[in-house]
């Protein structure tokens, strides 16, 4: 009889975990609080729930998360074939319609014949079972503490996400269709300001009031997931380099680029509900209404979502895990996702997929799997296991963490797809049974 790996949690990275998992011939006891138990962000009952943006960044390989992706769809991510299965128009980017995705990845895991889905909270595990924590930066409380018996350090930040609106509630005569530069196609609705309009606007965001966070008195914000308020107030000029950059749109109905451009994306498949890009938040409801609602063509916009600000916690990953997702004091516990302390979408499913890997890996008696830091997956990894500064701080997939190259290269977007494809070629180059 095969052994059992557990998996505590259905998110991101414990789906994509247990879907590695019983590729390689084992079987999986995959743990969710919810429908139970949800988490202050968390509304969904189904699996792999995106709580903030329904975007999973750039398809490009010359991006760093486009990368990223790439090198998951090379060893058969079941998150990456859930987000190109469901997909919306974001030009460049791979959005999705978040229910389907869900739905899908609900779907997959549910039908799994070597999965079985234990409902409910786990509080504790035992340390001698081939285990993974993939419980997200909300794990609840009770198994905080837990890990806190096991003398792991816990973080807290802060991060917020973006209102969702109505389609047919906008004011399609004002707002227009286009892309930035024109590049890709013309899916996001903008929302033109001019100088007068924008200022307006400033002052009414920068004065409004915001929901209380009783946690902390001091909030550590994540800076990738900074509310728009908290943004603008670091001056009158931030949100003009930041979302409301006007560079590369111009209007075509009047030719004229405008002083300030909120911009909104495709949410779902019908095309029936759009959020706002970049506009996390943590005002009360009423002040979204009222502020947001100055945005030319959103005055009399209809609100499915509100925008939330929550707490997240990860480990201390250098001071716990080795880089194949690990405990170093104890080898069968291993950690994915954001808890581990990367951040994003992309980067938590990422880290679920080589847990996965290694975790059965281990079970078969063979060596982990670790990839060089010249591949996007191989460097994540590596900043999580052998980060070396005193201040580890959520990552998100980037260039800045993989082996250089040998040449220099001025020209960016060039160096960028050379060190792609070298990171592409390292993949491609794995031997299955190896990973196996």
């Amino acid at each position: 009889m095969q052994e059992t790996v557990h998996v505590i949690g259905a998110g991101l990275a414990g789906c994509e975990a247990a879907y590695q998992i019983t590729k390689r011939g084992y079987n999986v006891k995959l743990y969710e609080m919810k429908p139970e138990k949800h988490s202050a962000a968390h509304k969904s009952d189904d699996f792999a729930e995106l709580v903030c943006s329904n975007s999973l960044k750039s398809n490009i390989i010359t991006n760093a998360c486009g990368l990223l992706k790439e090198e998951m769809r090379l060893l058969d991510s079941l998150i990456i074939k859930a987000a190109d299965e469901c997909k919306v128009p974001a030009g460049a980017a791979l959005a999705v319609d978040r229910d389907k995705f869900s739905a899908y990845i609900t779907e997959q895991i549910t039908n799994n014949d070597n999965i079985e889905i234990i409902k409910g909270e786990v509080t504790q595990f035992d340390v001698n079972e081939p285990t993974i924590i993939a419980t997200g930066p909300l794990t609840s409380d009770g198994l905080i503490s837990f890990l806190g018996t096991l003398n792991i350090e816990k973080i807290n930040f802060y991060d917020a996400a973006a209102p969702i609106l109505e389609k047919d509630s906008i004011d399609m005569n004002i707002v227009y269709f286009g892309a930035r530069y024109d590049k890709g196609d013309p899916d996001y609705i903008n929302c033109p300001m001019d100088e007068t309009q924008y200022n307006a606007f400033y002052n009414e965001l920068i004065d409004a009031k915001t929901a209380p966070l009783h946690e902390f008195e001091t909030v550590n914000v994540f800076e990738g997931c900074m509310p728009i308020e908290v943004m603008a107030k670091r001056g009158p000029k931030t949100l003009l380099f930041g979302p409301l950059r006007p560079v590369g749109l111009i209007d075509k109905r009047t030719g004229v680029k405008a002083h300030a451009v909120v911009q909104l994306r495709q949410d779902n498949l019908p095309g029936s509900l759009y959020n706002i890009v970049g506009f996390q938040t943590n005002l009360t409801f009423s002040e979204q209404k009222r502020v947001f609602s100055m945005i030319p063509g959103l005055e009399n916009a209809e609100f499915v979502r509100y925008g939330v600000m929550h707490r997240n916690t990860y480990i201390n990953g250098p001071k716990t895990l080795k880089s194949d997702f690990s405990m170093k004091d104890k080898p069968n516990v291993y950690f994915a996702g954001q808890i581990t302390g990367v951040e994003g979408y992309v980067e938590s499913a990422a880290s679920g997929l080589l847990a996965g890997i290694n975790i059965a890996r281990r079970l078969s008696g063979k060596l982990p799997l670790e990839l060089s830091n010249r591949t996007m997956l191989g460097a994540l990894s590596g900043y999580v296991g052998n980060f070396s500064g005193s201040d580890y701080q959520p990552m998100n997939a980037n260039f800045g963490i993989i082996e250089p190259l040998n040449e220099r290269i001025k020209d960016k977007k060039q160096r960028y797809e050379v060190l792609a494809n070298r990171a592409l070629d390292e993949i491609k180059d794995l031997n299955e049974p190896n990973i196996i």
